[in-house]
């Protein structure tokens, strides 16, 4: 028997209290045979629990714009996510992989966010969208090379030593497993947008050769500046903005109901890349980066402009072919991907900004 994680406490919680929450939930992680000791209560849930329910409301139902609820919340998405890659650690890290337990505790949570997050979009509005291939090629048209934004110039102009390090610190939690969730789209049946997403995921992944691999030239950068290149190394610096949209990946890739929506994210991911790795680019050449601690920016910015091409040509418009009455989903995940990343860069840079004042 599951525990308990419906009643809804209306206090606030300071932050040192999520930080203790989160701990206790790290501890029921780690339990042996989670569930069976929830159900003879040989463990408590109930202090995460509270700290959840009242994390939840603050964040989603009220809508509170509470950092620490937000942050808590999406640790705990992430730490149940995590659970659907495999790290080469410790075996008895993924007893808990199927928990009954953590996967109520999982939907809890992503129900609530996700009606938080989808009422800032009109679905009936892209629903009665005429002409989707028109869109998505409009919004490709229109993000493939943006104006320079006040940030872009920081970025290029301004932005330390201090400041990149943080930047590429918060970025390491992404970039040394790149491309993690798209494997998990592969599965199936092969087909012509099957083998476009094959063949962009074996890119990613260096063609099997660990050297090539996109995440080695990421861990090349952390150690050219003395950086610690373990994955999650950084965890503690990464806003919830951005873990926010790592678990949106995580949610689309599995929940294969969505999979036009993910293509739809994909499609502007790849595309916008290029230029914004522009001016991290720029800022590593003015503060003197070797070419190979650049490697990473280089790398993306030359083949992310055929990635883009590739999704918009030969997955995007196909699928809006093979699914007509569904294809405003496609838009609908590229708006969405735009907004949550567009709200994750801000974050990031806030922080390196910070960064640079300490």
């Amino acid at each position: 028997m599951i525990s308990n994680i419906e009643a809804k406490p209306t206090n606030q919680l300071l932050p040192t209290e999520y930080d203790r929450a989160e701990q206790k939930f790290i501890q029921l992680l780690e339990t042996e045979d989670l569930d069976s000791k929830l159900a003879a209560q040989l463990v408590s849930a109930s202090e995460f629990e509270k700290a959840l329910n009242q994390a939840i409301e603050t964040a989603y139902i009220k809508a509170t714009e509470n950092d620490s609820a937000h942050l808590f919340l999406q640790r705990i998405l992430y730490r149940i996510n995590r659970l659907k890659l495999f790290w080469y650690d410790d075996l008895r890290h993924y007893t808990n992989e199927r928990s009954l337990y953590l996967k109520k505790v999982l939907d809890q949570i992503e129900e609530a966010w996700q009606k938080w997050e989808t009422a800032q979009f009109d679905l009936e509005e892209y629903q009665q969208i005429d002409d989707i291939k028109k869109a998505l090629c409009d919004r490709f048209n229109a993000d493939v090379d943006p104006p320079v934004s006040a940030d872009d110039l920081f970025y290029r102009d301004r932005v330390t030593e201090t400041g990149y390090r943080r930047l590429i610190a918060i970025g390491s939690l992404d970039g040394l497993v790149e491309a993690s969730q798209l494997s998990r789209t592969l599965g199936g049946v092969g087909n012509e947008v099957h083998s476009v997403l094959t063949r962009l995921l074996i890119e990613e992944y260096g063609g099997g050769r660990l050297h090539r691999k996109h995440s080695s030239h990421f861990t090349t950068m952390l150690e050219e500046l003395g950086m610690l290149s373990r994955p999650e190394a950084y965890f503690d610096l990464v806003p919830w903005q951005l873990l926010a949209v790592i678990n949106h990946s995580f949610l689309l890739t599995e929940r294969k109901r969505y999979f036009l929506r993910y293509i739809g994210g994909l499609l502007y991911g790849e595309l916008s890349v290029p230029a914004t790795f522009r001016n991290y680019q720029a800022a590593g050449e003015r503060l003197g980066l070797s070419t190979a601690a650049m490697s990473y920016w280089n790398l993306h910015i030359k083949v992310d402009e055929l990635h883009g091409r590739w999704m918009l040509d030969d997955v995007a418009l196909p699928l809006v072919e093979q699914y007509p009455a569904d294809a405003w989903e496609l838009v609908f995940g590229y708006d969405r991907q735009r907004f949550l990343s567009d709200r994750a860069g801000t974050a990031v840079t806030k922080s390196v900004r910070q960064a640079e004042q300490l």
